[in-house]
């Protein structure tokens, strides 16, 4: 038996790192491991996705969350302190924890969490590719900041005993350091069959925000035209841009074939039921969608940003991959996988075939390799 403790910021969100921390915890546990869950902006809030009741849980209260939103000098400020703070109660839980493994998932941690003397191994995933911060493409003082802490990270990866990031491109973008693997995330279900790709809907899955670049989808679909024949655009998720993409639509003329559509719990059933997948993001670190929507047996089109689609896509065989984000292109191709039932099989069982590269037990069994050297 392994005693694990992972560290992260929460575990109340929707995102796809804290579904992956789930899956993991409760993985570790039905193996007979001993887990325990770190967080350092739980706030009472309870976790979002299910955890096995043998896994211990610990907020340390630091909330980094209460100067979201602020000015940059308000934030420079309070970081200090809070750091210092997180530091100490941390350090004091680990000592006591006396842990084999810690794992740090790249939060407000990472640049003190290897510092901690208490035994255990020191691990550090990261689940944004190496240059997340300067793709948000911030102005000013933030700018700065951004560059500042990219050059801190390249530093600071180095020092822990493994650092584990989830695709080849990333790796090569971080060099040839001595302590870097390559473990993907595991698609998050198995689904219960293959979608049977007759539904006429193309789907897309996501935050609303600008990462995920769905007002380029909106656009992308006027391209194909209003000879649609039936055809729907569903976008699943939410967030802040949420208005502006409806206005978006309505203005476009698009509101017969275009929805935006809630989250929703049954995610598999909207897979199943769909035809093909589309990602217009503008960087990522291995989109979950990719890999849900490959169990599913779908074929996907997806700009090759950085990173995750070319690790994931098979250009031509199991999907199309589109270069330099070349919206006339991914018209093309996506309009030729909607009139296609043939090309959308072919592609659609390559995508399942695929798809076991990342099932659970063979992600999970790289990770026991990690720990167990």
């Amino acid at each position: 038996m392994m005693k694990i403790v992972y560290l992260i910021a929460g575990t109340y969100n929707s995102g796809g790192m804290e579904r992956v921390l789930a899956n993991k915890a409760n993985w570790w546990v039905r193996h007979g491991h001993d887990v325990s869950v770190i967080t350092s902006d739980q706030r009472g809030r309870p976790t979002c996705f299910p955890m096995d009741a043998s896994i211990r849980h610990y907020d340390l209260g630091i909330n980094y969350e209460e100067t979201n939103g602020r000015s940059f000098l308000r934030k420079a400020v309070a970081f200090p302190l809070k750091q210092w703070r997180h530091k100490r109660r941390l350090s004091q839980l680990l000592q006591r924890l006396k842990a084999d493994v810690t794992v740090c998932m790249f939060n407000n941690d990472v640049s003190f969490a290897y510092k901690i003397q208490d035994g255990s191994l020191k691990v550090l995933e990261a689940h944004f590719s190496k240059h997340k911060k300067l793709q948000y493409a911030r102005q000013g003082l933030w700018a700065l900041a951004d560059r500042w802490r990219t050059r801190q990270e390249e530093r600071i990866v180095r020092k822990y005993d493994r650092f584990v990031v989830l695709t080849h491109e990333d790796k090569m973008l971080w060099g040839n350091l001595p302590n870097i693997w390559v473990i993907p995330n595991a698609h998050t279900f198995d689904p219960k069959g293959q979608a049977e790709l007759r539904q006429k809907r193309v789907l897309a899955v996501g935050r609303y925000d600008h990462q995920k670049g769905f007002d380029t989808l909106i656009n992308i679909w006027r391209k194909i035209g209003p000879e649609r024949e039936g055809w729907t655009l569903d976008i699943y998720g939410n967030g802040p841009l949420r208005s502006a993409l409806q206005q978006q639509v309505e203005r476009l003329g698009l509101t017969e074939s275009v929805r935006l559509l809630m989250p929703t719990d049954k995610i598999e059933d909207v897979y199943l039921s769909s035809a093909v997948l589309v990602m217009t993001s503008l960087y990522e670190g291995l989109p979950m969608v990719l890999l849900e929507a490959q169990a599913c047996g779908l074929p996907i089109v997806a700009f090759a940003c950085q990173c995750g689609p070319r690790d994931v896509i098979h250009d031509g065989t199991d999907g199309f991959l589109i270069e330099g984000r070349n919206e006339t292109l991914f018209a093309q191709r996506l309009e030729e996988l909607m009139q296609d039932f043939t090309l959308r099989q072919r592609m659609g069982a390559d995508a399942f075939k695929a798809s076991e590269r990342y099932s659970e037990e063979q992600v999970m069994q790289e990770w026991e390799k990690i720990f167990n050297r």
